[in-house]
């Protein structure tokens, strides 16, 4: 009978408590091994997402570095979507709202069985911000460790993405690309396991997450094949044990200024939009508002110093390279722009972590005073069109478009827009705007990296705008504007848009506006009749209930 203290006292200490070690017994468990901490290890493994399908090696990894430092690991696993499959169907419906899944499960997994710790092993998408709500909400000792990031394919001597494939078949349907061009760049895009290799949003909060201090140095960036990947495993098993001793939690490192760090690396290195919905839930989860204007205001006075795909033609892997996060943030550390008196769970200050970090590629991490721009890659937009915000990756916009009018070309939905878009229905000059594709109205705020990535792969995302109340991938370029709130299904303004109606668009000024008076708006207002809900049962229509608007990062009421 263990005499070990701890959460997982609770499940294996006393007389009373024998039921509870038979069981653990029955898993092969020694008497030693019950002695020690039990570490929950939890591992989104699964066979249907390229970046997961190796975490079981990562798993294992983290296991022996746990062994080796004195705990008992136990592994657990959550469910994991792959955003590229279950794009422009049905299936993305339910990509955004799995996240909230995630965070109860392991809410769940926990509480009923009384780990001392918990190592966190995501890759892809909503994976990375689901735990990270539930490491903020069960505030135990907790360390991430990602999958790392898939390498880059190769067609025609050029690096390539899953980007590129998208819009690949908007260059096919113009007549830019055959049927075997297609077919080659489909098999050589994505060649290893791993999060997709550009800055989409896997990559983007595996990154945030090396900032806010919850992983190693290197979590963001060392690529999924590396054997370096397996090493940082091992040393996050380790390191678990250190912070259970020391009593570190998540709260402790998940501050305010934790996230503001988290928000200037994002504007640095112009990560994807979703970003913008998952850092204010986690906050959320952390007793923290995280208001978007801290987002225009951070963005005000950090330089923007990495283009990686889609913005630019370099991806994870040469950020890795050039130095990986704690280069960037040593950058931006040395204009002050981060706090460095922070504690993570390296067991040192932020300021002790990032000032090894070495800028080894100034081509990749641009050097402050050879910035993209003064400003960050990410800008909310406010006007009559999104009173409560809207985002767009403005470091992915090409300069002729910061600055837009054009006429309204209305879309119920993201199958109409396509539709369109592939018939050689958008003209150069026009704004597509898509709605009911909202948390509500879609349900589930589906990507429209399908219609974005069908306009740039015909030549026209130097000439289209793009506006819509549901999200993108970070795999999106061009001048995409989302997240608009309030969403149509609550009767937004976003909602009362009509054909050919003028739309302007000032990204350098955070401006928005539909050209269309209050009167004639509230006229409008007047005949708006709520629609019925497109899916009536199961999750999605609970969620549908529950689901708060984008600007409040979508999390449930």
């Amino acid at each position: 009978m263990t005499k070990q203290k701890g959460r997982s006292h609770a499940v294996k200490h006393g007389v009373e408590k024998a039921p509870h070690r038979s069981l653990f017994r029955a898993l092969g468990l020694t008497a030693e091994e019950l002695d020690r901490p039990i570490i929950g290890i939890v591992n989104a493994q699964n066979d249907v997402v390229p970046g997961h399908m190796h975490l079981n090696m990562i798993a294992d990894a983290v296991k022996a570095g746990v062994r080796m430092a004195g705990g008992t690991p136990l592994a657990f696993p959550v469910i994991a979507v792959c955003d590229g499959i279950a794009m422009n169907h049905i299936g993305m419906k339910y990509s955004l709202a799995s996240r909230e899944i995630i965070a109860d499960s392991v809410e769940i997994m926990t509480m009923a069985h009384g780990f001392d710790a918990l190592v966190f092993i995501p890759s892809c998408d909503k994976v990375v911000p689901g735990m990270l709500m539930a490491a903020a909400r069960l505030n135990i000792p907790s360390i991430f460790i990602s999958g790392g990031p898939m390498l880059a394919g190769r067609f025609q001597g050029k690096k390539v993405s899953l980007s590129t494939v998208f819009e690949g078949v908007g260059a096919h349907k113009a007549g830019k690309m055959t049927d075997d061009e297609l077919f080659e760049l489909e098999e050589k895009a994505c060649p290893t396991c791993g999060s997709c290799s550009g800055m989409f949003t896997a990559n983007s909060m595996n990154c945030l997450t090396e900032a806010l201090g919850l992983a190693l140095p290197g979590n963001g960036t060392i690529p999924a094949v590396y054997s370096s990947r397996l090493r940082l495993a091992k040393q996050s098993g380790m390191k678990i044990m250190e912070l259970l001793e020391k009593d570190i939690k998540p709260l402790d490192i998940m501050t305010e200024s934790a996230f503001e760090n988290a928000i200037t690396v994002d504007m640095a290195l112009g990560c994807s939009t979703n970003t913008l919905l998952h850092l204010p839930a986690i906050a959320y989860e952390a007793g923290i508002e995280l208001d978007l204007e801290i987002v225009n205001e951070v963005s005000s006075r950090t330089p923007h110093l990495c283009k990686l795909a889609p913005a630019g033609e370099q991806h994870i892997e040469d950020l890795d390279s050039a130095g990986g996060i704690p280069a960037v943030m040593n950058v931006l550390y040395q204009q002050g722009l981060i706090n460095g008196d922070l504690p993570t769970v390296t067991g040192g200050t932020v300021a002790e972590t990032i000032t090894k970090g070495v800028n080894l590629d100034p081509e990749v991490i641009r050097p402050n005073e050879k910035a993209y721009s003064r400003t960050g890659g990410l800008a909310v937009l406010r006007g009559n069109l999104a009173p409560q915000g809207a985002v767009v990756k403005k470091g992915a916009v090409a300069p002729e478009m910061m600055n837009h009018q054009g006429p309204a070309r209305v879309f119920n939905g993201e199958e109409e827009a396509v539709e369109a878009v592939l018939g050689g229905q958008i003209k150069s000059g026009d704004v597509v705007v898509i709605r009911y594709e909202g948390p509500k109205g879609s349900p589930g705020m589906r990507e429209m990296l399908t219609p974005t990535a069908a306009i740039a792969g015909m030549g026209l995302d130097k000439e289209v705008t793009l506006i819509t109340d549901g999200r993108f991938s970070g795999a999106t370029r061009g001048a995409s504007i989302g997240h608009v709130s309030p969403e149509a299904a609550e009767g937004g303004p976003i909602s009362l848009v009509q054909e050919g109606d003028l739309i302007t668009i000032d990204i350098p000024a955070g401006k928005l506006q539909l050209e269309v008076s209050e009167e004639e708006l509230a006229k409008r207002q007047a005949k708006w009749q709520k629609p019925e809900s497109k899916i009536t049962k199961g999750y999605m229509s609970r969620y549908a209930q529950k689901v708060l608007s984008a600007s409040t990062g979508a999390r449930m009421s």
